[in-house]
C-alpha cells in the first residue's frame, strides 16, 4: 500500500496496543515502524528486475520481523527510558505494526515475500489497490482523534480501534467482491467459449466497485472490466495478443524466469523497437502499464539476451483514462480497454 496508509495503519496499530501508556511516542514508533519494511526500494540489488522481484521480500518477512522486533524495542526504551517498564507493550505493537504492514500489502496484487526464508512464495490476493481512500480514511479519523479529544483519552482510544475495525471490515468486503467478480468472470469465459488457462480479478484504482479481468489464452490474453452496479452479468471480454515466440531463444535466461515466476504468468511478450519486453499484466489501466522490462534483443534477426531495462510507463496526455474508470462505474456501455 502507499506510504500515507502504511503510516496511519501502524500510528494506529501502536496506539491501540500502548493504551496512552506513553503518550503520543506510540503515534511516531508505530509510524516509524509502519513505514519502514518499504524502504527496501533504497536498496540497490543489481537490476531492475532483482530491484522488481525482492521488493516486499526479506524486509516483508514475518521471521525476519520477528527477529527485527526486540531490537527495535531496545532502541526505543534506550530513547525513551522512561518508558521501559513498558516493554512487552512495546515489543507487542512493534511486531504488530510489522506484520500488519506485511498483510496489508499482501492484500494488492504485488507479491508479498512473508514466509522466507521457508518459502519464496509472494503473496498476492489483489483484493484492494494499493491506494484505496476508502481504507485509509477511517484510520485517519481515528488517529485524529486522538489527538483533538485530549479531555476524553478513553474515548479516542475507542474511536483509534473503531477505525482499525472498519479499515479491516473494508478489507473483509473486498475479498467478498473478489470472489464474487471471480465467479462472474469464470462464468463469462465459459459462454464466449473462451478457454483461459489463468484468471486474475483485481480492483481498479481507488474503488472495489469497478474490477478488471484478464484471462490468459494460448495465444495471448482477454481483458475485462465489471461493475458492481452493471445490470448484466457477462463480462465482454476484449482478446490482445503476446509474442511469447520471441522468449524462445532467452527462455532460460535468470530474468526472463524470474518475472514469469514473480507474475505467476499474468504477463505480456512484445517486440519494441527491436527490444524483446515482458510486460506485467497485473498491474496497469488500459494501455498505460507501469513494469515493462526490456529483457533481449533482436541484431540480424537473431535473439539474444541483454543487460535488463526498466522501461518508463507510455505517456497520458491527460486525465482521460481516469474519467472513463470514473464513467465505467455506472455505465457498462463504456470501454476502458
Amino acid at each position: 500500500m502507499d506510504s500515507l496508509t502504511q503510516i496511519a495503519l501502524g500510528a494506529a496499530v501502536s496506539e491501540a496496543v500502548m493504551q496512552n501508556k506513553v503518550g503520543r511516542k506510540a503515534s511516531l514508533w508505530g509510524a516509524i515502524c509502519g513505514t519502514l519494511p518499504d524502504l527496501d526500494v533504497l536498496i540497490p540489488m543489481g537490476n531492475a528486475v532483482k530491484d522488481f522481484t525482492y521488493h516486499r521480500a526479506e524486509s516483508h518477512a514475518f521471521f525476519y520481523m520477528a527477529l527485527a522486533a526486540p531490537l527495535f524495542v531496545w532502541l526505543i526504551t534506550k530513547i525513551h527510558p522512561s518508558t521501559k517498564e513498558h516493554k512487552v507493550r512495546w515489543l507487542l505493537a512493534v511486531f504488530l505494526t510489522f506484520i500488519t504492514h506485511a498483510l496489508l500489502d499482501s492484500f494488492t496484487v504485488y507479491g508479498t515475500q512473508l514466509l522466507l526464508p521457508f518459502s519464496n512464495f509472494p503473496v498476492g490476493w489483489n483484493t484492494i489497490f494499493v491506494i484505496d481512500p476508502l481504507y485509509t480514511i477511517p484510520l485517519l479519523l481515528g488517529l485524529a482523534s486522538l489527538f483533538f479529544i485530549k479531555r476524553n483519552p478513553k474515548r479516542s482510544l475507542k474511536l483509534n480501534i473503531a477505525g482499525l475495525i472498519v479499515s479491516s471490515l473494508y478489507l473483509v468486503w473486498s475479498v467478498g467482491v473478489k470472489a464474487h467478480v471471480s465467479s462472474i468472470a469464470e462464468n463469462s469465459l465459459i459462454n464466449q467459449n473462451i478457454t483461459a488457462s489463468k484468471i486474475l480479478a483485481g480492483p481498479s484504482p481507488f474503488n472495489t466497485v469497478l474490477w478488471r479481468v484478464i484471462g490468459i489464452t494460448d495465444s495471448g490474453y482477454v481483458e475485462g472490466s465489471y461493475s458492481l452496479f452493471d445490470e448484466s452479468d457477462e463480462i465482454k471480454f476484449i482478446f490482445h495478443s503476446s509474442e511469447n515466440e520471441f522468449l524462445k531463444p532467452i527462455a532460460d535466461d535468470w530474468n526472463v524466469k524470474r518475472l514469469q515466476w514473480f507474475t505467476k504468468g499474468f504477463y505480456r511478450v512484445s517486440n519494441i523497437d527491436n527490444k524483446i519486453v515482458i510486460t506485467d499484466l497485473r498491474m496497469g489501466v488500459g494501455s498505460l502499464y507501469f513494469f515493462r522490462f526490456a529483457v533481449g534483443e533482436i541484431n540480424n534477426k537473431i535473439i539474444s539476451t541483454s543487460q535488463v531495462e526498466k522501461l518508463d510507463p507510455e505517456e497520458i496526455d491527460s486525465l482521460e483514462p481516469l474519467v472513463k474508470l470514473w464513467q465505467r462505474i455506472w455505465d457498462e456501455d463504456v470501454e476502458i480497454y
